[in-house]
């Protein structure tokens, strides 16, 4: 069995432009908005962090938090987003070890319930997460599944 290191980004700050590279790279958000947020968090101005699963050096998991994931429901806040992990690293149990750390790390700072939005059906479930609503993605036409974690 394979032992992977799972950090917050506070653990490790010399990641951050490696960690905005690799989420821009997923998900097409430019690198800079990352940066802003990671930045905002290694500064201690915001609890909304960014955790990362490492195999040695590499990058093979992640996520943030961050005030809105791109959605019209402002006053549901804040968001996990940017939840991602490699293909060739899947069901293994990274993500869900990944939103097990997230849920306690901001219980411990007092910050509860989070939610999360996401086309997927039965993964969340798993981890604790329960359907709420379905909100209206900035500038999408279908609706998506919002998730809270209280």
């Amino acid at each position: 069995m394979a032992s992977y290191q799972y950090i917050a980004l506070r653990e490790k700050p010399e990641m951050e432009r490696l960690a905005a590279e690799w989420f821009h790279d997923k998900w097409g958000v430019p690198e800079e908005a990352y940066l802003e947020c990671m930045d905002a968090y290694l500064r201690n101005v915001t609890e909304y962090g960014w955790y990362l699963c490492l195999d040695g050096n590499r990058i093979i998991g992640g996520l943030g938090v961050i005030e809105n994931d791109f959605h019209n429901r402002k006053d549901l806040t804040p968001n996990v987003c940017a939840v991602y992990t490699e293909e060739e690293y899947r069901h293994r149990g990274i993500a869900g070890r990944l939103l097990n750390m997230v849920v306690e790390d901001l219980k411990a700072k007092e910050i509860s319930p989070i939610y999360l939005v996401t086309d997927h059906v039965g993964f969340y479930e798993k981890y604790g997460w329960e359907f709420l609503c379905m909100v209206q993605g900035d500038g999408e036409p279908a609706l998506t599944r919002m998730y809270i974690h209280k």
